[in-house]
């Protein structure tokens, strides 16, 4: 198969064959997975593990009301997800298939983009077959099975975002046929990790990056350090991000049929031929053609950032 017959087709059903062409992570297949990277189960957990679990899930309790989306809220109560231990993708999965449609399923780590888009395009989760440890309870750089179900499963009972991610997931393969899966990537990072969405009480964070975490969920709609701007398409697709410390700009949405129709309907075939292959715009940066609701002092980012020790204010 030709990698223009493979990135062209309209069946999802088979898995993407991205070519030599398209710049993608190197990640080395561990031995237990096949080309789609699944692990052949669930992994059973420590107690230890669980008892990591439930602190972790009791600590973001903690800061999560007025600051979460309703809708998260109301996917991690239908979920209830706080019934003690890592939750059982099994069960997960078959009430989620009675709410919209999905699935979670294990993988062993990050796994290449092709193969991330295959499993959304598809409506399967795919979330880390692991937990953090106490020593990095804190923060964790790889995304962990809290962070990948705590943080995005309850918003797939949304049926709109859950819509949304299905629909992220077959763009991918117009994003490899013009290489352009860095561009994709910011999108994803704004939204889905990193989105705040405009509620009748004030901003509440939606992104699981966001709200898998007690400092950024508090950060982002609270601190004076990061820009908030209203979300636009293309100005997005061209702004670098961080992946290892706090936001200096998060992107703001009035609602999820806004952030469904805004990209679905979007021309990305004229976007992707526009786009250069390295980013326009930097993480903090703010431009005229901004909806602005709030232009960050940048002062987190300017002491140095979680490395210096800088307090998220």
């Amino acid at each position: 198969m030709s990698t223009t017959t493979a990135l062209d087709q309209t069946d999802f059903a088979r898995l993407p064959d991205p070519g030599p062409g398209v710049f993608t992570a190197p990640l080395q297949r561990p031995a237990q997975v096949g080309e789609d990277w699944l692990e052949p189960a669930q992994r059973e957990y420590t107690a230890e593990e669980h008892r990591i679990w439930d602190d972790l899930y009791a600590r973001q309790m903690q800061v999560l009301p007025d600051r979460a989306a309703t809708a998260f809220l109301a996917g991690l109560e239908r979920l209830d997800l706080g019934r003690g231990g890592v939750p059982d993708f099994t069960r997960l999965s078959e009430e989620l298939r009675g709410l919209t449609g999905w699935s979670v399923v294990p993988v062993p780590m990050l796994i290449p983009d092709h193969v991330f888009f295959w499993h959304l395009a598809n409506r399967r989760f795919p979330a880390g077959n692991f937990i953090r440890t106490r020593e990095t309870f804190d923060y964790i750089q790889e995304p962990d099975v809290f962070h990948d179900v705590f943080g995005h499963v309850p918003m797939l009972t949304d049926p709109v975002f859950a819509d949304y991610m299905q629909e992220y997931g077959r763009a991918g393969w117009k994003a490899m046929r013009y290489n352009r899966l860095k561009a994709l990537g910011a999108l994803y990072w704004y939204t889905v990790e990193f989105g705040l969405i405009l509620e009748t009480g004030g901003l509440r964070a939606y992104g699981a990056g966001i709200l898998s975490g007690p400092t950024e969920t508090v950060f982002s709609v609270q601190a004076q350090s990061p820009n908030r701007i209203m979300l636009n398409v293309d100005r997005v697709m061209r702004t670098d991000y961080v992946i290892d410390d706090l936001q200096p700009t998060y992107f703001v949405i009035e609602s999820f049929d806004e952030l469904y129709h805004d990209t679905v309907e979007r021309d990305f075939d004229r976007l992707y031929r526009a786009l250069g292959p390295g980013f326009t715009y930097a993480n903090s940066a703010v431009i005229d053609v901004d909806d602005v609701l709030h232009r960050g002092t940048q002062e987190y980012a300017l002491r140095g950032g979680r490395g210096s020790g800088a307090r998220p204010v």
